[in-house]
């Protein structure tokens, strides 16, 4: 007679052993309906699942994460088993979850066409319409392995063969089609209405150059129509303000292949850039920062000392002269150290705030690059702290609110945080892991800030908090960090000179709140879809003649504005006005002021949007004042709209 522990505390008692789904029958048949599986002592089952001793339960609808989640991998196998009906030499061979959705590897030589996922998608609807009992069944590995082969699937097969063990392996099937899989599913495939594939790829098997290429298809599922209507509007969103799209209309930077994931910034490009970073440099300044500055390429036996070259070393540039061997820095925080070393500290000296716009490298593999938010060359807005123990809430405390401060300012008001605490293999005696979590803890309810705990996920020498921002189509940008260091200052010698005249190590706080420079540069970018804030704008004003008459006074009002600090474009050219109004306002120029006999006359400026808004005529005087609160207007949420 198990007795059924629900999350809210009561319970219910039944006569014998009782499946999840007729637990949620008798709550009620809508809850039924609606269950997907359950989570049974804390373990995730179907809603087959028979329950025969006391227990707690959850049941699992498309409400939940974990529901959602059920669905998708429910629909890569809705997908195979589409795919498996229209073209029966397919073979599968994996088909796992990803963010938001799921891809399934096949092995068909003929390969997929854009066609044909639409009509893998029309079968995989006839397979919804149809409500197909999912039914979970269990073999032995060698049972497993001839049940596929005798099916003619080889890759499954050889996926089963190498799965060590003598384990019995789950399998699921639905209308005739069986995959292995560790479930759970959802009851029928009714539940997976909500779903769009989205693309084809290549992929190799178990992603090993040296083997055969498979075909990878890609697709998303959600918990309702109204879901994956919204998530489809934000790839096309995306789509839209891809920064690497943008970058070539707006002509701010390219990239080719003599110098492959690095930078070439354009004028434009590189105002935004400029911009940004004299931004973050007066914020530094006014929070009592030093800026220094580190070569690029040092020795590599200082890396072999900071323990970088043990775990970086793959994804470092090397180079050698004289016998000696280098390597281009990829992070600063050794070379911070260097700094700090020069001299002997007092306790009265700390703590001590080193920045620097560090230029660094990193070998990625050529196939994880993408536009600026994956390269080898970056400037990192980097940023050390070396402090004592005692300092270390304070100076956590002092970082956090100037990071909420620069992401206000750049229109970023939605942060997410999650403080990451230690690790099972870790440098440092737990009383120093004790204090150094408490007081990032301590620093972020000071700020009245809400935070997740990851347990465990901490670096092997000191907790972290990781900062991510939303923007303003919905996604997520992991951006700032704030990390306790008690390794490397130890390592490369750091000490001061404690009040009680001992010889002490500091902390090392290891801080960026933008990440790296064109990282953050492309995510604006596509936050804003290239309409950037006024002040961020490479050109904040056009000056444009509708005829040579007006030539004289725009030359005038652009030098006047230029005298005044704005970034002004002067357009001359013998153009139709309605054409370069056009031009300008496609180049996202925030304010055109266009000049007319009627302009130089009244000695007024006309003056437009690049939303389009008519502003109507003003005075110079006027205008200047009107860019100038535009331009201080930092902190707006705008995306494109003055």
């Amino acid at each position: 007679m198990p007795a059924i522990t629900l999350p809210d505390g009561s319970q219910r008692q039944f006569d014998s052993s009782v499946s999840v789904m007729d637990v949620a029958a008798d709550i009620g048949p809508g809850l039924a309906k609606a269950t997907l599986a359950g989570e049974v002592d804390g373990r995730l089952v179907d809603a087959s699942f028979e329950i025969a001793a006391d227990a707690s339960l959850r049941i699992i609808t498309a409400r939940d994460d974990e529901g959602v989640e059920i669905i998708r991998h429910s629909t890569a196998h809705l997908l195979a088993q589409a795919v498996q009906r229209l073209f029966p030499d397919a073979q599968v061979t994996i088909g796992p979850v990803i963010e938001n959705g799921f891809f399934y590897d096949f092995a068909y030589e003929p390969g997929f066409s854009p066609e044909d996922l639409e009509k893998i998608e029309a079968e995989m609807a006839n397979i919804v319409a149809e409500a197909l009992p999912v039914e979970r069944s269990v073999k032995s590995r060698d049972e497993a392995v001839d049940f596929f082969r005798a099916q003619g699937e080889e890759y499954k097969a050889q996926i089963i063969a190498d799965i060590p063990g003598d384990e019995e392996l789950s399998l699921y099937g639905q209308g005739g089609w069986v995959d292995l899989c560790r479930g759970p599913h959802v009851p029928n495939t009714s539940h997976l209405g909500a779903f769009k594939l989205t693309k084809l790829a290549g992929a190799y098997w178990r992603g090993d150059s040296n083997n055969e290429m498979l075909q990878r298809i890609y697709g998303t599922a959600w918990a309702n129509k109204k879901d994956l209507k919204q998530y489809l509007h934000r790839l096309e969103e995306a789509e839209k303000r891809d920064h690497r799209k943008v970058g070539r209309q707006l002509d701010l930077f390219h990239f080719q292949e003599e110098a492959p994931g690095m930078v070439f910034w354009h004028d434009h490009g590189w105002k935004i850039y400029v911009e940004v970073q004299n931004y973050i440099r007066a914020r530094l300044r006014e929070a009592r920062y030093q800026e220094v500055n580190t070569p690029q390429i040092v020795d590599l036996s200082l890396w072999e000392k900071s323990g970088h070259a043990d775990k970086y070393l793959e994804n470092m540039f090397l180079t050698d002269s004289e016998n000696r061997n280098y390597a281009i820095k990829p992070m600063n925080c050794p070379c911070h150290v260097q700094v700090y070393n020069q001299g002997l500290h007092s306790y009265r000296d700390l703590p001590l705030r080193m920045a620097e716009f560090g230029s660094c490298h990193r070998n990625e593999a050529s196939g994880a690059l993408h536009g600026l938010m994956r390269v080898r060359a970056f400037t990192q807005d980097d940023a050390h702290i070396f402090c004592t123990p005692d300092q270390l809430q304070s100076e956590a405390s002092a970082f956090i609110d100037l990071l909420y401060s620069v992401y206000a300012d750049f229109g970023f008001n939605e942060v997410m945080v999650e403080l990451s605490t230690r690790p099972e293999q870790r440098i440092g005696d737990d009383g120093l892991w004790d204090k150094a979590e408490a007081a990032l803890a301590s620093a972020l309810e000071a700020s009245s800030i809400e935070y997740r705990e990851n347990p465990g996920d901490g670096a092997f020498y000191g907790p972290k908090i990781d900062f991510s921002l939303r923007d303003t189509i919905g996604r997520v940008w992991q951006c700032g960090t704030l990390q306790l260091d008690f390794n490397m200052p130890e390592r490369l010698g750091a000490h001061y000179i404690a009040e009680d005249s001992s010889r002490q190590t500091p902390v090392m706080l290891h801080r960026a709140i933008l990440g790296s420079l064109e990282r953050f540069i492309g995510i604006l970018i596509e936050n804003h879809g290239g309409k950037m804030p006024a002040w961020l704008a490479p050109v904040q004003v056009s000056v444009l003649n509708i005829t040579d008459r007006q030539d004289d006074r725009c030359k005038e009002i652009a030098q006047s504005l230029e005298k005044q600090g704005f970034r002004v474009d002067l357009d001359l050219r013998n153009e139709k006005i309605g054409f370069k109004i056009r031009e300008h306002t496609l180049r996202r120029v925030p304010f055109l002021l266009v000049i007319g006999d009627r302009e130089v006359e009244e000695g007024t400026v006309a003056v437009r949007t690049r939303e389009g808004e008519n502003l109507g005529s003003m005075t110079l005087e006027a205008f200047s004042e009107h860019l100038a609160n535009r331009v201080g207007m930092r902190g707006s949420t705008e995306t494109g709209k003055e």
